[in-house]
């Protein structure tokens, strides 16, 4: 049986518990694993003097995998988001955001199985930016109001929107290659072409040429905001969206509060050559400490990981583990329980002990 070396980066707040608890439930499948332990976020910082150390890069890059969980971007300038340096610096241009319904966890809707592929690494997100009243603002805007008729205030400050051709190519192969891998039937390109006719409008066309390179998967495309009208009315219509970074951001979390909330959704952030999984939620430093977080959403991911790896059946008794759990009711956190009671509620080591006697 093959060993894997994975990077793990517990993170900070709860992610150094929900971590334990994931490592433990994934060694428990008899997958055998080399964890090779990584620093980022606060404690980072404070050890390495870097949100997000060199090593830390190196480790990924070496090992092709990491399992990573909730890490605290500190307030202020001048810090990167941890998530965003790790994409960008792994070139981690698919962000993977499965939405399922489980029964036991309270949720708005029943029967959600939807997937949000979404484009990793241009958008609003590249982090083209300039300040209002900035030097380089200034020169940015004065080159824009000699070439456009639509003018720009001399005190805007200023995010470029980037598509590429090649990005939105790559991103929309991806979704249509997750389809057919994972017996899913239909392709949805969400976007504002209506509205930024050359970025958007380079994001539909190229997605476009790629489904009539795909005929054995239905195609369609929804404008943003029509398709949160849409997920609210008749989820059951959907199946695989993918859309460029920002719509990505705001639709995966849309998807996730109609399957009880971020606490219960997985995600992994893909590339040519790593690969790095998480959970969406964040870091809580309010209940850091206490043996109360839920691990699930983290546990998840580790099952998406082990997807991921090729490891189907492990990845299946995981989530199948997680749901009987989760179903049953009893050996859940409190956020897990219907009343909410702290005292009535499982650890989180129990719920990881308890999905463990279910593998």
């Amino acid at each position: 049986m093959a060993t894997y070396q994975v990077s793990l980066i517990p993170g900070d707040g709860i992610g150094p518990e929900v971590a334990e608890a994931t490592r433990r439930i994934l060694e428990a499948t008899g997958i055998g694993f080399e964890w090779d332990y990584c620093d980022a976020g606060l404690d980072a910082l404070e050890k390495h003097g870097d949100v997000l150390p060199k090593a830390t890069l190196d480790s990924v890059r070496k090992n092709g995998i990491g399992l990573k969980g909730p890490i605290t971007t500190p307030v202020g300038s001048g810090f990167r988001s941890v998530n965003v340096g790790l994409r960008q610096a792994l070139n981690l241009y698919a962000n993977l955001r499965p939405g399922k319904t489980i029964p036991g966890v309270q949720a708005a809707f029943d029967n959600i199985d939807l997937v949000i592929v979404r484009e990793n690494l241009e958008d609003t997100y590249a982090g083209v930016e300039f300040d209002t009243g900035t030097p380089e603002a200034a020169e940015v805007i004065s080159a824009i109001n000699s070439r456009s008729q639509k003018q720009i205030a001399a005190n805007a400050a200023i995010t470029i929107k980037m598509i590429t051709p090649e990005n939105s190519r790559r991103i929309v192969e991806y979704a249509f290659d997750y389809a057919r891998k994972n017996k899913r039937k239909k392709v949805t390109a969400v976007h504002k072409a209506n509205i930024m006719k050359f970025s958007d409008g380079l994001f539909l066309r190229v997605a476009q040429e790629v489904a009539a390179e795909n005929p054995d998967i239905q195609f369609e495309d929804r404008i943003v905001d029509n398709m949160c009208m849409q997920l609210m009315q008749k989820p059951d219509l959907y199946d695989v969206l993918v859309m460029p970074n920002l719509y990505g951001d705001i639709v995966s979390d849309l998807v996730a509060g109609m399957i009880g909330g971020l606490g219960v959704a997985p995600g992994g952030n893909i590339g040519t050559e790593a690969a790095v999984f998480e959970p969406i939620h964040g870091s809580a430093p309010s209940h850091a400490g206490k043996n109360e977080a839920n691990p699930m959403a983290m546990t998840l991911s580790g099952a998406l990981m082990l997807r991921h790896l090729g490891e189907i059946a492990a990845a299946e008794r995981v989530e199948g583990a997680v749901a009987a759990v989760v179903g049953e009711g009893k050996d859940v956190t409190y956020d897990l329980r219907e009343d909410r009671d702290p005292s009535k509620a499982a650890t989180t080591s129990g719920m990881a002990d308890a999905i463990i006697a279910r593998l």
